[in-house]
């Protein structure tokens, strides 16, 4: 009897920009990655483990806003609109927004395919009637909406507070290119998590569950998986840290004792106490997202925001 294997599954091709950005982050000091490429399969899913912990305020926070302030939004945006959702992920919270707006159809938008197609597929199943066109690609690059929006205002919908994880000047470029895409009769609505208490903020970046700290070492798995990397995973600790100059978390992987390496046959090395950037999160003010918003091109025109002022959703005009 001759026995045969069964054929491997192919291996995916590695990302170049993800290849690119992981060398020049590890090969620069301090050490940091950007942080969309946290988001592989299991990456979103661990993120919306994230979402649902009790320390993690701002999707629940702003989802109550989605449900409470549906009839205001309708007669704010007006029906007709195609909704361009930026980093979509699960679009967990976009049915409260679909259901009020009435659109004439929905592009969603996230760098993870697989997550992406299955979570369109189960949000047209809801609406049988409206268009679902999701589109796979990183939304801080060039990207071309599909044919099926041409013709339509559009509705620029970026929840999640997601515009922190830039830096202000990257924040600034981000909300100019959303601009150009989305046309000059198009509206934005965007979520902006507020400046708060500290301990609250680090609470919610490093629960006591773990979600997050394994979100923030997947990273790593990522890297050795798809980079051909050696890095230790028990050899870094997820770190949550409150930079009160900046008014930002950052979010940091550190080495627990002295390591070295390889990522895509380059040879690193870290002290103990070193640690890998992996993510700001930055908050904002109420006259600091307005400003932002101008600085981007676009015109703050309406904001609604919850009784303890946590999360702001404000929804602003091409300018």
């Amino acid at each position: 009897m001759v026995l045969t294997r069964e054929a491997a599954s192919p291996v995916p091709a590695v990302d170049p920009a993800f290849r690119r950005d992981i060398i020049e982050g590890l090969s620069r000091f301090p050490k940091a990655t950007p942080p969309i490429w946290f988001y592989d399969k299991r990456g979103s899913e661990l993120f919306e483990a994230i979402a649902d912990l009790p320390e993690y305020y701002p999707t629940r926070t702003e989802t109550a806003l989605l449900q409470r302030y549906g009839p205001e939004f309708a007669t704010a945006v007006g029906p007709g609109r195609a909704v361009i959702e930026f980093g979509a992920g699960s679009a967990r919270k976009t049915p409260h927004l679909l259901q009020a707006i009435e659109p004439a159809a929905y592009v969603p938008i996230d760098i993870s395919g697989e997550f992406l197609h299955a979570s369109s597929a189960a949000l047209a199943s809801v609406f049988p009637g409206l268009p679902v066109l999701p589109l796979v690609g990183d939304f801080n690059a060039d990207l071309s909406l599909p044919a099926g929006v041409e013709g339509l205002p559009r509705l620029g919908f970026f929840p999640g507070s997601t515009i922190g994880n830039l830096e202000p000047a990257g924040a600034v470029d981000l909300l100019r290119a959303m601009r150009r895409l989305l046309g000059d009769d198009a509206l934005l609505l965007i979520g902006m998590d507020r400046v708060k208490d500290p301990d609250r903020l680090i609470a919610a970046y490093d629960d006591a569950a773990g979600v997050t700290a394994a979100f923030n070492l997947n990273l790593l798995a990522r890297i050795n998986r798809e980079l051909d990397g050696d890095m230790p995973l028990d050899g870094f600790a997820h770190r949550a840290i409150w930079n009160d100059e900046k008014a930002h978390i950052e979010m940091h992987l550190e080495a627990l004792r002295p390591l070295h390496f390889h990522v895509a046959g380059r040879r690193f090395e870290m002290e103990a106490g070193e640690t890998i950037h992996s993510e700001s999160s930055h908050k904002y003010g109420p006259r600091d997202e307005r400003l932002l918003l101008r600085a981007g091109r676009w015109n703050p025109i309406r904001q609604w925001s919850d009784a303890e002022g946590l999360f702001s959703l404000i929804l602003a005009s091409a300018a």
